[in-house]
């Protein structure tokens, strides 16, 4: 029997008929294995900050391990010398800790953060992880209010 193209459940891209897909290969496993020590203590901090918060679901896409409820409202890039976490307000940070800011949607702006050690996950930057978190329930229920008609 012809095997047909399809879409894959877990990344939703279309795989073409005998094309090799290995989207399952990346994991936070994977993604984390090669950090060095200070790192993955870093790591795990974080992860366990964001756990603290409440229901949400963790995975891992392409290079990044994403933090998300209805939609991401934090993610992680593991690299050689950093964490570089991507964290989503609804308002721009003005600190020596933030790398880089960009808008990425009408009320979303991104600040990209390099973690290096473990001591750097705490305040000001667990505030805006949670900031993020509760931004996202906010968004959320914002989108499901039925609008007024304008006239």
């Amino acid at each position: 029997m012809k095997q047909a193209d399809r879409e894959c459940y877990h990344c939703k891209q279309w795989i073409k008929e005998g094309e090799k897909h290995d989207c399952r290969i990346t994991t936070e496993t994977t993604l984390t294995q090669d950090l060095s020590e200070e790192l993955r203590d870093a790591w795990e901090r974080l992860r366990e900050t964001a756990i603290s918060f409440g229901d949400q679901r963790i995975y891992a896409s392409h290079k990044s391990i994403m933090f998300s409820r209805k939609s991401c409202y934090f993610f992680v890039r593991p690299k050689r010398s950093c964490l570089e976490l991507c964290v989503f307000l609804g308002r721009t940070l003005n600190t020596s800790q933030v790398r880089r800011v960009e808008r990425v949607s009408k009320s979303k702006i991104v600040h990209v953060i390099h973690i290096r050690h473990r001591d750097e996950v705490e305040t000001p930057l667990t505030e805006w992880l949670q900031e993020a978190y509760q931004l996202s329930d906010r968004l959320r229920s914002r989108a499901s209010k039925p609008r007024a008609n304008s006239k």
